[in-house]
């Protein structure tokens, strides 16, 4: 038996999103913890998971806020190291009328980036079920290597390997380089969550189809999530195709966290049922349950502290089917 369900590793940052407008008529930003790698873990903790968090926060206001908020959510933070001379990364989100959204980084360096091996307490790593890492936390040497170390470890510990690529161009310095670096998470994991975007971006390809299955022929990798956006998500694994529709919402206020509520349930799912147990049904109902959730979280400010119940999850779709059944 392992300690922990899920162990995560990356950023951990202050998302500010727009939030009305002053009496002066200036923009108002509101700080919401944030951060894909915390995201996933608040979530899995909200559907009874038990998780632990690797990461680095500056010593300062904004990171001693999200050590407790990250706490607050019942997520291991033994691990979560604070750095006594880089402050905590912060991001701007500025969200358009359909709710999608636009990033600006104060990152140069960011706390987040400056993880090292050193700072790691491999034990977490050799006593979880699964390993959660992201594209983000390969953007500066140390952290690169510290996240492969990682990796390793919990795959030499028999852990499984999910990668969420998360790409956001502003933080890459060359494109070619995020590309690198993107192969490097799809060779190692067992699970990969992509966007269409990414899909795209990686391959070069539009048509999600042909997208995974250039993925599928160079890096076989087990199971496949394609989420994308309006249009729902599929999963792909043992020569299975699986799609499953939205739940497009009309209080939806911006998208953010929508893809880590997705990667959590799916990982939540597959937790209960392993790999080797999936079959259609499985895969179609794990799709739904993240679609529905992360239809949820797009009509709540932030993520990390706001994500839904599994019993939120269910009333919800049960109330979709019951408005379908009546038109």
């Amino acid at each position: 038996m392992k300690k922990y369900d899920v162990v995560a590793l990356g950023e951990l940052l202050v998302d500010f999103t727009e939030n009305g407008i002053s009496t002066q008529m200036n923009p108002v930003f509101e700080a919401n913890p944030g951060g894909a790698p915390c995201n996933v873990l608040s979530m899995l903790q909200k559907l009874g998971d038990k998780t632990a968090f690797i990461g680095k926060v500056g010593k300062d206001s904004f990171g001693e806020m999200l050590r407790d908020v990250v706490a607050e959510q019942g997520i291991d933070t033994k691990n979560l190291v604070m750095d006594e001379n880089v402050p905590t990364t912060l991001a701007f989100v500025q969200t358009a009328p359909d709710g999608d959204r636009s990033f600006f980084f104060y990152r140069n360096p960011g706390a987040d980036m400056m993880l090292n091996m050193e700072d790691i307490d491999v034990s977490l790593l050799q006593k979880t079920r699964l390993f959660h890492f992201g594209s983000l936390s390969m953007t500066a040497r140390g952290v690169e290597e510290a996240t492969k170390m990682s990796v390793e470890t919990a795959k030499s510990a028999g852990a499984l390997i999910s990668f969420d690529p998360n790409l956001r161009p502003p933080l890459w310095e060359h494109l070619d380089v995020a590309k690198e670096k993107i192969a490097y998470g799809i060779s190692q994991c067992d699970i990969l969550k992509i966007s269409d975007d990414e899909i795209a971006f990686f391959t070069g390809i539009r048509d999600i189809d042909a997208g995974v299955s250039k993925i599928l022929e160079q890096y076989h990798t087990p199971l496949i999530f394609a989420t994308m956006g309006k249009r729902g998500s599929r999963a792909y694994h043992a020569g299975n195709r699986v799609e499953c529709e939205p739940f497009l919402n009309e209080d939806t206020i911006e998208t953010t966290g929508a893809g880590d509520t997705f990667m959590a349930c799916v990982l939540h799912g597959i937790l209960r049922s392993g790999l080797d147990g999936l079959d259609e049904k499985n895969l179609y109902d794990m799709l739904r349950f993240a679609n529905a959730a992360s239809s949820i979280i797009t009509t709540r400010k932030g993520a990390l502290k706001v994500m839904p119940g599994e019993e939120d999850v269910r009333k919800f779709i049960q109330g979709r089917e019951g408005s379908q059944s009546v038109q």
